[in-house]
């Protein structure tokens, strides 16, 4: 699998995974100048802002770890203009991180509530 399709797979992991904890997709890879949010979707109220990060090996690390500084005041922003066009979010609102991990042959699956904001 190329790089594209391996964050694709990942992508797909993360929505089944956040279904079953109660999460409502409502969005997803919504694109602004210089990249995109994943996922956007409702949990008990609150609108999440959610980065997923998959890796298929170890050698850069961590998914997680792949979630910079700069990736979150990115999503910060990103989610500023989310909401500009948009009525009846809730004003609540966080950024979660999923790390999709592929180097095992189960996937393994790790949920970072309150990542940012």
């Amino acid at each position: 699998m190329d790089k594209a399709a391996i964050g694709k797979f990942g992508e797909d992991l993360a929505c089944d995974f956040l279904k079953r904890e109660g999460y409502k997709i409502i969005e997803r890879n919504f694109r602004i100048r210089g990249g995109e949010i994943d996922i956007i979707a409702l949990e008990s109220g609150v609108l999440v802002y959610i980065e997923v990060k998959t890796r298929s090996n170890h050698d850069f690390g961590l998914p997680e770890e792949a979630v910079t500084y700069h990736k979150l005041k990115f999503l910060e922003r990103a989610s500023k203009f989310y909401r500009v066009n948009r009525r009846n979010l809730p004003l609540q609102e966080r950024i979660d991180v999923v790390s999709v991990d592929l180097s095992t042959s189960t996937p393994s699956i790790k949920l970072i509530k309150n990542a940012g904001f």
